[in-house]
């Protein structure tokens, strides 16, 4: 079955070109297209899109609201946000408010329609070129929930190492190689402490990483034992 996605931009030639380029593959195909985020609402609850390509500067309800709701839906779809480098700290919003990553708009095509596959299929994605700064800059001092606390603590060594290195922006099949164990192996280890940490998937984990103080704003590993040298 095609994936099906919902385009939301406030500009409509934005909005009609990211629809024809995803609309022109065989394994993907547009449901809908909203200009505002009370629209993009509206449209999920009726469409059931699996992936929602999110803009965020828009008129009335921006698309940082829109994702709270959107993410909150009994059948919610995956929410991938599309941004410019200006607008980092609604993307770090809309990150914790439950979206699966983000891209930026002048990504080339393939890249967009291969962050839209990788949601779709369960997994998060961010622009690797902007991920540390982006994070770094906005979690540092944030208030972490006691609850995410004790959570924690409740990780083995290994999947602490595991989760650190996922914050590190490193694949399934790297930490495989750090660690000199199997991809199967990892996966298993990160399928376990998001379980722990009751988090979506590994966007929300690398929040949680540099919010908690693992991971340092400038992208360091914290000085531990369970740090990788």
């Amino acid at each position: 079955m095609a994936i099906r996605v919902l385009v939301v931009d406030d500009q409509a030639v934005v909005r009609a070109g990211f629809a024809a380029v995803v609309d022109a593959e065989p394994d993907l195909t547009v449901v809908g297209e909203a200009g505002d985020g009370a629209s993009a609402v509206a449209l999920a609850e009726q469409t059931a899109p699996d992936v929602v390509l999110m803009d965020i500067r828009m008129p009335g309800m921006d698309g940082l609201t829109a994702t709270r709701l959107i993410t909150a839906l009994q059948r919610s779809p995956k929410v991938l946000v599309l941004t410019t480098f200006d607008l980092d700290v609604y993307v770090y919003e809309a990150l914790r408010a439950g979206s699966s990553g983000f891209m930026l708009k002048d990504a080339m095509p393939e890249d967009v329609l291969t962050a839209i596959r990788v949601v779709a299929a369960g997994e998060g994605i961010l622009a690797p070129t902007v991920t540390r700064r982006l994070i770094g800059q906005f979690a540092q001092g944030a208030p972490l929930p006691p609850e995410i606390s004790g959570q924690l603590a409740q990780l083995t060594p290994r999947e602490r190492e595991v989760l650190l290195l996922i914050a590190s922006g490193l694949t399934n099949a790297e930490i495989g190689v750090q660690l000199g164990v199997t991809t199967g192996t990892v996966k298993s280890h990160v399928n376990a402490l998001l379980t722990k940490l009751q988090l979506r998937d590994r966007v929300q984990a690398t929040i949680l990483a540099y919010e908690s103080g693992l991971i340092r704003p400038q992208g360091s590993l914290e000085d531990s034992p369970a740090a990788p040298h």
